[in-house]
């Protein structure tokens, strides 16, 4: 994913990870330059040569700061790069509170694939999302939510789950699949590390976590299999049907994929490890996208995340679908004493554990060329 606008962002969510990493760049603009944007979509579609799909990513801060102009020209790169025959897929990350009929209009007729930060009802959603001067976004982020959907763009939902909507599983749920018509959901967790095995007040506990998604599945396995797609049981299903590496990275045995590229053409080893320990290099100084991904340093990262697993982990009767969740959040301490397990531990072994019947059933279901929605009866 790329970040072309940096740590940038009109707003000032209370949770945010990324907004402190203005620190690492004091004094720039944060702004792409030209020569970097092209370079980027060079680099990214020639490491996809023979390719039919490349996907192309921004995310942020906020991205759309950067103007309608930036990704206009964005599409004149890939038109211009791209093999004959090669599709791109454009994706953009926001938090939709400047997305107008003119933003909207024009992710329409360019196939943008949108994912809007929304954490459920208006009293849930303004408790961290709030702006610059500490005021409510819900309001401008649903004005965004409609525009997109007037224009019939491409969406999605991400919900960060935190400790004030994390008791409210099916509430939020509910609500984006009824008030805002949302069909693909994607639900992360909040987990910031204070010290020790201690996470911030605004974290999901993992108890916590596990029954937000329970309840959610439990209403999404009774109505909307099929019609709606949330991407912790895309994943979890893909698992069950014995693709290790399907679905989130977060659930992957092994990680190293998801970089993250800097405004300025700095690659990081991930959007969560963005720091100068992960710093791969930069994309303008001699070493391609691609080199720098199949590094001996990022290969090593990736790897680590199935080497560092505790004995805890590795004897779990749920490992197969968890395998551990995102290292970032390993700091917590399992029976034994052994450092590394993660904090939402408990959560991923009580939904896993809960979905393990009817992930069976659906795998059988798809397996005999029949429609996993016979969910639903069962």
């Amino acid at each position: 994913m790329s970040k072309p606008t940096g740590a940038i962002c009109n707003l000032d969510c209370a949770y945010c990870f990324f907004l402190a990493k203005e620190e690492l760049y004091p004094g720039s603009g944060f702004r792409m330059p030209p020569e970097v944007h092209e370079t980027y979509v060079r680099q990214l579609l020639d490491a996809h040569r023979g390719v039919d799909e490349v996907v192309m990513a921004f995310q942020g801060g906020e991205p759309t700061l950067m103007g309608i102009d930036f990704f206009r020209r964005t599409l004149a790169l890939e038109q211009q790069i791209a093999a004959p025959g090669q599709r791109v897929l454009n994706t953009l990350q926001t938090n939709a509170t400047l997305i107008d009929d003119e933003w909207a209009a024009f992710l329409a007729e360019n196939g943008f694939l949108v994912g809007v930060s929304i954490d459920g009802p208006r009293d849930l959603h303004d408790r961290y999302r709030v702006d610059k001067g500490g005021k409510p976004t819900f309001d401008r982020v649903m004005a965004g939510i409609d525009a997109l959907r007037r224009h019939d763009v491409d969406w999605n939902a991400l919900v960060t789950v935190n400790a004030a909507n994390g008791d409210h599983g099916r509430r939020v749920y509910t609500f984006l699949r009824d008030e805002v018509g949302a069909s693909y959901i994607q639900l992360i967790p909040v987990v910031e590390h204070v010290s020790g095995d201690r996470a911030s007040e605004r974290s999901v506990s993992g108890e916590q976590y596990g029954a937000f998604l329970i309840e959610v599945f439990d209403e999404w396995a009774r109505h909307d299999v099929g019609d709606v797609f949330v991407t912790m049981f895309d994943t979890a299903l893909a698992h069950w049907l014995g693709i290790e590496n399907g679905g989130a990275c977060v659930q992957a045995r092994t990680c190293g994929d998801a970089v993250a590229l800097e405004h300025n053409g700095d690659l990081y080893s991930c959007d969560h490890f963005v720091d100068p320990e992960h710093l791969l290099g930069n994309i303008t100084e001699g070493r391609t996208l691609l080199q720098l991904v199949q590094s001996p340093a990022q290969r090593a990262f990736g790897q680590a995340k199935l080497d560092t697993l505790p004995a805890y982990c590795r004897s779990c009767d749920v490992r197969f679908a968890c395998n551990g969740g995102c290292p970032k959040d390993r700091f917590a301490t399992p029976p034994g004493g052994e450092a590394g397990l993660n904090h939402l531990c408990a959560g991923y072994q009580a939904f896993f554990r809960h979905v393990d019947t009817p992930m069976r059933l659906m795998a059988s279901l798809l397996r005999t060329g029949r429609d996993a929605t016979g969910l639903r009866d069962w």
